[in-house]
């Protein structure tokens, strides 16, 4: 039996190289079933002082990048590289750019439950194929629902501030170690991996693993 090794994967639910990052990873350990890794998901916020209920995406635009149309021009990459991974991301229909501090949270519970990538994956999908707002507690609760999670619970959970502390803490851990962007995978605790590296590279770490 394969030792499991471990991968933590440093993300934000509304990173759309995160995603792809995850899609490259997801194809990659279909291929090799017989993959060691062991994945735990961690807490970056892309931007951490963004207002609890977030903000009007067009007005997050024109401060990010100073305007629709120079946003176009940086995210063409990545609807480039998404489509090449066989991904749709709907960026017209986000009306929002939500504050994750509460998706984030989201998954640490679904974690406890063994649901932690699924919940990623739920997010990724809520937010950059369907447009919805991550940030709306109801959204979350959906999301935990269709999860097999208690989306009561959930709900009570995050109008409480349950966790939060713990979660800015790890973000503030990994800044501290250096981490600047996302995606940042690090293998076996020491092999930082950034970006949302092809399969054939996840193939190739994989069978360096094997030995």
């Amino acid at each position: 039996m394969t030792t499991p090794i471990k991968l933590d994967i440093l993300s934000d639910p509304i990173c759309p190289w995160c995603y792809i990052g995850k899609t490259h990873l997801d194809r990659a350990l279909a291929d090799h079933p017989d993959h060691p890794f062991s994945i735990e998901w961690h807490p970056f916020q892309l931007n951490p002082d963004m207002p609890a209920g977030g903000m009007d995406r067009r007005s997050y635009l024109e401060t990010k990048f100073g305007g629709k149309a120079q946003a176009a021009r940086a995210y063409a990459p990545v609807l480039e590289h998404a489509t090449k991974a066989g991904l749709t991301i709907d960026f017209e229909a986000m009306k929002r750019t939500p504050n994750t501090l509460d998706a984030h949270r989201l998954i640490h519970w679904a974690g406890i439950e063994g649901r932690q990538t699924a919940a990623v994956s739920a997010l990724f999908t809520a937010y950059f194929d369907q447009g919805r707002d991550i940030g709306n507690a109801e959204v979350l609760a959906d999301l935990a629902d269709g999860l097999g999670m208690d989306a009561a619970l959930v709900l009570r959970l995050l109008a409480s501030d349950s966790d939060k502390d713990d979660i800015r803490a790890r973000d503030a851990h990994s800044r501290d170690m250096g981490v600047s962007s996302v995606p940042t995978f690090i293998v076996a605790g020491k092999h930082a991996v950034p970006g949302a590296q092809p399969p054939a590279l996840w193939a190739k770490v994989i069978a360096d693993l094997r030995g």
